[in-house]
């Protein structure tokens, strides 16, 4: 087994906010081995983007503590930077710099002598597929485009460990699915990287594990394929109702080959642990309260995550 590259124990974050304590984390442990890439889901405020501060020495914990390659995050934070990479939610390039400048100038900032800063950044816009852009300001470029660079910058300074927070969010799916490419290429090469995003479908093409926070605290984690088993379903059925209600939920989860079964708003998901006379029965009930729509499908991340955070919008 490869060393660990980031170590998280009992980490704790508390803000003071208008007059209250808000606890963004609540003593969670996580251990990101060296080479793997490691995904962080959870709804909004969570404490995604906290964790993710707190071990790119941007946000101090209250308590506990965390090292990345055996360095402590508080006691040596230059050390800490010097071997990780950061892609925030934000674009951070300087609009004021050309593309090539943008990647040259952050290999010298992170000690490349000039004349290997310069050419680390032309083997950056080769890799990236960027050449064609190197004299381009930041504005000039698409989304997807400048996130790209935005990656590319990141590793310019050969960091061991990359830290990508939603690093596709906003992105068409054109873009997403070539940041996608770039991703496992850097996995190929050995980095570890540390992946938070709200979209299912990408920690489970990409991440070797996935953890599940809500409420600043770890709910599970394992393999994408791993939390998907446990929820013991084999379909996931979604019905669309004119008139939902709570008694119908109550019969649906009496049905026997039920797992469970949720409403939110117009719709039912019913989670069956097989298909074997049991979908009648859901048809049965689900007409009696005027059945519109019917999918289904199998379980996937998504279905995992919403079974431990609930389908209730988050600000």
């Amino acid at each position: 087994m490869e060393p660990a590259g980031i170590v998280i124990e009992k980490l704790a974050k508390m803000y003071a906010r208008r007059g209250s304590e808000v606890h963004a984390l609540k003593g969670i442990d996580l251990e990101v081995r060296g080479g793997e890439i490691f995904g962080l889901l959870g709804p909004n405020g969570a404490g995604k983007t906290t964790t993710v501060g707190v071990c790119t020495t941007r946000v101090k914990a209250t308590s506990g503590r965390v090292t990345v390659n055996g360095i402590d995050v508080r006691a040596d934070a230059p050390a800490v930077k010097r071997s990780i990479g950061v892609v925030t939610q934000f674009r951070t390039l300087d609009r004021s710099l050309t593309i090539r400048e943008n990647l040259a100038m952050h290999a010298m900032y992170f000690g490349l002598h000039p004349k290997d800063a310069w050419v680390r950044a032309d083997e950056l816009l080769a890799d990236f597929r960027l050449s064609e852009r190197a004299g381009a300001f930041p504005d000039e470029l698409s989304g997807g485009m400048a996130q790209r660079v935005q990656v590319a910058r990141a590793i310019a300074h050969h960091p061991s460990v990359l830290f990508l927070d939603e690093p596709t969010a906003g992105l068409d799916p054109q873009s997403r699915l070539a940041l996608w490419e770039t991703i496992e290429g850097m996995h190929a090469r050995g980095i570890t990287v540390f992946l938070t995003t709200h979209y299912m479908e990408e920690a489970e093409s990409l991440c070797d594990r996935v953890a599940i926070i809500d409420h600043g605290q770890i709910l599970v984690l394992d393999t994408p394929e791993a939390l998907k088993r446990s929820i013991s379903a084999e379909t996931v059925i979604e019905l669309r109702l004119e008139a939902p209600n709570d008694a119908l939920v109550e019969r649906l989860r009496a049905l026997p080959g039920v797992v469970s079964a949720q409403a939110s708003g117009d719709a039912v998901r019913v989670l069956t642990a097989s298909q074997d006379g049991v979908l009648p029965r859901i048809l049965a009930e689900a007409n009696s309260a005027g059945l519109k729509d019917m999918t289904m499908t199998k379980p996937t991340l998504e279905t995992v995550f919403i079974s431990l955070t609930g389908r209730d919008l988050r600000e």
